[in-house]
């Protein structure tokens, strides 16, 4: 049997085999930063880790469940001395159940939870509120450390709510106690009020011929500055 030479082809098939290997894992250990905002994994006993382990495609991963795509399913920061949920909380807008219990929560902060559209529970300290309050919820139970903030209503779905909107926009929720008003297809602008779409040609048109004069208005009078005496 003839000797492997490292230049040879048998040589380099397990060298990129174990490059793809470390690639591989380099990315699995690209978590998003909320998932490491404090040390330490989830607990076994997390409602976090109960929900993560009743589907086989969701994973464990430091303080987050991720689905197969390493998106944030499940987010565990109890216990973490948080005052706030700091400003990559946004990055667990696509969970389904976040514990925030056993921190020194502010009591105000609804619009942290902005887009979170997607959150069905919510576990916080006893004396925080739930985000939008009991109307935003269907149900919110109370414990003895805790409090569970439980099934997020469509507020959009209420009598009047619709009112809000004007006449070419719809209601959408934008997380608990939270909504927004959306054009329809081919209207823009104030109150949806503009029909058709929006012409970036011509706003970047109006935007570089203003820049432009301001900018040789500005040269000709610092020139003028310049030549007197």
């Amino acid at each position: 049997m003839a000797p492997c030479r490292p230049g040879s082809r048998s040589f380099v098939v397990p060298w990129a085999a174990t490059l793809l290997l470390a690639l591989g894992a380099e990315r699995a250990l690209a978590l998003p930063e909320i998932c490491m905002l404090c040390p330490g994994s989830v607990r076994d006993l997390s409602q976090v880790t109960l929900y993560c382990k009743q589907t086989p495609e969701l994973m464990l991963h430091s303080r987050c469940c991720l689905n197969q795509e390493g998106t944030i399913v499940g987010l565990d920061l109890q216990n973490c001395s948080l005052k706030d949920p700091g400003p990559n909380f946004p990055q667990a807008h696509t969970a389904v159940i976040i514990d925030l219990q056993a921190n020194p929560l502010k009591d105000d902060f609804a619009k942290t939870f902005r887009g979170f559209t997607q959150l069905q529970t919510l576990i916080l300290p006893q004396d925080v509120s739930c985000p939008g309050g009991i109307n935003a919820w269907n149900t919110v139970t109370f414990y003895k450390n805790n409090q569970t903030c439980q099934g997020q209503r469509n507020l959009c779905n209420s009598t009047g709510d619709q009112e809000m909107c004007p006449e070419n926009g719809s209601c959408v929720p934008d997380g608990p106690g939270l909504m927004e008003c959306v054009c329809a297809d081919g209207f823009h602008g104030y109150k949806c009020m503009r029909q058709g779409s929006f012409s970036l040609v011509m706003f970047f048109g109006i935007l570089g011929s203003t820049t432009l004069f301001i900018s040789i208005l500005l040269w000709g009078t610092q020139r003028r500055k310049a030549k007197t005496p």
